[in-house]
């Protein structure tokens, strides 16, 4: 059996119901009270459908609808994307915005749940709004009913689960070097910030994705595209030996163990090198000890022939 829990939450999965009854029922006997609520229909305020073809999808339509509610936003038009293309400044001199009709922080909050949990296409949106709970201007809230009406013309949709077959690890990665200069003011460090984002996909389906500002202030493109690397590293390594130790528990009924073949796409060709050949430079040294934990992973057919991370790069067409 594999069993997830979140506090008082619990969803089980057997190979047959029985199973499920009787650890249920053991449980009862050691003294707990347990309340089985049916089918896996719906997990912490997920919802989680069948579809005709087999596949699942995951959303949140009911607290979509309550975020709309709470804004007094139930009439608005639907927007066709959740941010403009401008990226979201402090705005130092922009009007204080208001929070008597619904709480900034809070609604913030809601959509970080959203974003997390089955909306990966709001998640560069909400990311951007949630640097500012602490002292909202007007321009703030204006982004954050951008998200809203996207969402509103959305709230149906959600994270298709239909795996692929395989038990492969997929990464994409990219990053934004000093995407906010010039739309902070010139002498405020975070107008030199750069944001990566990536998404790691387990058999073909979304599971893990973020796009986050780099608190370190890069000094290339380079050096922004090699730090969203290792943050996606970061996530995807302990990952890849929590699934392992999965499909070994599983025991599957396989002529040959399972693979698990991890994969991460790179289209800067100066990380794609750096993370590969593994040399460092003038220019590359500062950042050795920090960003290059995850060499001893990497496949190289004459450095590491038994490395299981394969970086590949990512050739714009």
């Amino acid at each position: 059996m594999l069993l997830i829990l979140y506090v008082d939450d619990a969803g089980i999965a057997a190979p047959e119901r029985k199973h499920i009854l009787d650890f249920v029922e053991e449980l009862r006997q050691m003294g707990f009270d347990l309340d089985i609520e049916g089918e896996f229909s719906s997990y912490l305020g997920i919802k989680i459908e069948e579809l005709p073809d087999g596949s699942r999808c995951m959303s949140q339509p009911g607290l979509i609808d309550k975020i709309i509610k709470t804004m007094g936003m139930e009439k608005c038009n639907p927007n066709k994307t959740p941010a403009t293309q401008v990226a979201l400044a402090s705005d130092p001199d922009g009007k204080p915005f208001d929070q008597s009709m619904w709480s900034y922080p809070s609604i913030v909050g809601m959509l970080l749940y959203v974003s997390n949990n089955t909306r990966p296409d709001i998640t560069y949106a909400v990311s951007q709004v949630a640097r500012f709970t602490s002292n909202p201007k007007e321009s703030h809230a204006k982004a954050i009913k951008t998200i809203v009406r996207y969402l509103a013309g959305t709230r149906d949709k959600g994270v298709i689960v239909r795996p692929d077959g395989t038990f492969n690890l997929d990464t994409h990665v990219d990053a934004d070097f000093a995407g906010l200069w010039k739309r902070e003011p010139d002498v405020d460090p975070a107008s030199a910030r750069s944001r990566y984002g990536y998404i790691i996909t387990f058999g073909g389906m979304p599971l893990v994705w973020k796009s986050q500002l780099i608190s370190e202030i890069c000094l290339s493109t380079l050096h922004a595209e090699y730090v969203g690397l290792v943050n996606a590293l970061r996530n995807l390594i302990p990952i890849r030996s929590l699934v392992a130790e999965t499909l070994e528990f599983l025991n599957l009924p396989n002529d040959e163990p399972p693979k698990i073949v991890c994969r991460v796409f790179e289209d800067n060709q100066g990380a794609y090198l750096l993370a590969t050949n593994q040399k460092l430079s003038v220019n590359t040294k500062y950042f050795n000890v920090k960003h290059h934990f995850f060499w001893s992973y990497v496949y190289h057919p004459e450095k590491n022939p038994n490395g299981w991370l394969h970086i590949k790069e990512l050739v714009q067409l």
